[in-house]
């Protein structure tokens, strides 16, 4: 049996906040068993903080302010848990560049400035870890840039936000308005006190372009990702869920797509609030769980499920990564380098194809129906079933379309809207999975 190396794996900590905490309090109190499993003793060098004196917990030996003096120093891999792009995007280039590994949960970052990041990467033979960085302690970004490497994967679609999952659900199973649910969501700590990065879906994107760079080895940044969030979904589009069986998720779906005559493959990568079947395997998770759902030609289906967010357990997977990238220190080897020869273009949402569900109210007179159907026949939208309530002087109708052009169903919806016999277009949703 070959004796542990004694020199040490030299860590530093970029960032000491709930998640950082956590990795700090493992990487002391558990030193012992990340020796044993890396090889080598791991030494936490340093602790970069905004405010050292606030953290009595920790050896004020090891606290410090200067970030960046800490990344410059004689350290083999850095782990930063700040968030944000500058002045982080620095600090991490440097360390690269100095062929010192990187471990890192900053999906912004890496969303906006991964090929960088990645490109710094390579030329120095460091390792950049990442799995953090999109659904907390699941194990995804490894299987997808790893297990499945020998896989063609056609398509990735989940819940990958713990908060807005938190208020759809409860919504769904109280009945509460999104403002009341987003309250009660503050109150317990689930949503922060400024909530827009979640609701509106900018943290999903982020996620959603590092998910779809991995899974079509394309790359593929935030700014190209399509984004809706939550914020227009009322307790009446819950109520129209439920009556075709179906719930609302906030999701991040990343599909190959072909079309055309020469059948040329592009890539879809989309957030938005979709009406999904309540058989379907997403529709059961619930509170601030994530999952996310993966087709692959040769695997099939498959289904990763578990806490998205929280110190503990995000602090499990930002280990997983320093662990392996110490291991590579120890044994010479590298971690897996990125893979974006594919290089598919993106589609542009319009082109995407898509389902939609519309409801509005119309007069409640003979012909109505008729002039509805004539203006999805013009845009050569296809409809798949019709749903009418009477109410007085009005009728609900809900209509639910095949696959379309997503241009092409926001121009009927335009058009529609602006015919005598309707009121008002009540809502739009688009809609995933067949009905049952």
């Amino acid at each position: 049996m070959s004796e542990r190396r004694q020199t040490p794996v030299r860590v530093a900590l970029l960032g000491c906040g709930t998640v950082g905490s956590e990795v700090a309090r493992r990487l002391l109190d558990d030193a012992e068993e990340l020796a044993a499993r890396v090889g080598a003793p791991i030494e936490l060098a340093g602790i970069a903080v905004r405010r050292p004196d606030k953290h009595p917990e920790l050896p004020k030996e090891l606290l410090t302010a200067d970030s960046s003096g800490l990344v410059e120093s004689d350290v083999d891999i850095v782990i930063e848990l700040i968030g944000g792009i500058e002045p982080v995007r620095g600090w991490l280039l440097t360390a690269l560049r100095k062929g010192r590994s990187v471990v890192t949960g900053n999906k912004a970052l890496l969303a906006e400035c991964g090929a960088e990041l990645s490109a710094a990467a390579g030329e120095s033979g460091a390792d950049l870890y990442y799995e953090a960085a999109v659904a907390g302690a699941i194990p995804l970004l490894r299987p997808l840039r790893e297990s499945l490497a020998g896989d063609r994967i056609t398509r990735v679609m989940g819940i990958v936000n713990g908060t807005t999952n938190f208020i759809l659900s409860a919504m769904d199973s109280t009945g509460a308005s999104y403002a009341e649910t987003l309250d009660e969501a503050t109150r317990l700590g689930y949503a922060e006190a400024d909530p827009s990065a979640d609701v509106d879906g900018y943290d999903a994107a982020s996620k959603a372009a590092i998910l779809a760079s991995l899974a079509f080895h394309t790359r593929v940044t935030a700014s190209d990702v399509y984004r809706e969030g939550i914020t227009g979904i009322s307790a009446s589009d819950i109520v129209a869920a439920k009556r075709l069986n179906r719930t609302v998720k906030l999701l991040a779906i990343c599909e190959r797509v072909a079309e055309g005559p020469d059948a040329s493959e592009s890539v879809s990568v989309r957030v938005h609030p979709v009406m999904i079947p309540r058989t379907h395997q997403l529709a059961g998770v619930g509170g601030a769980f994530n999952a996310v759902y993966v087709e692959a030609e040769a695997a099939g289906e498959l289904m990763f499920y578990g806490q998205g967010a929280g110190g503990a357990p995000t602090a499990s997977a930002v280990l997983g990564d320093l662990v392996a990238a110490a291991r590579n220190r120890v044994a010479g080897g590298r971690g897996p380098r990125e893979s974006m020869h594919a290089a598919l273009p993106v589609r542009p949402m319009g082109e995407t194809p898509t389902r939609y569900h519309i409801s509005l109210d119309v007069a409640d007179k003979p012909g109505v129906l008729a002039q509805i159907a004539q203006v999805f026949a013009v845009h050569d939208v296809s409809i798949a079933a019709v749903r009418q309530r009477d109410k007085h002087s009005t009728a609900s109708l809900v209509v639910v379309t095949h696959l379309a052009r997503d241009a092409a169903l926001e121009a009927t919806v335009n058009e529609i809207s602006k015919l005598d016999v309707v009121r008002e277009v009540v809502s739009v949703m688009r809609v995933e999975g067949e009905d049952s």
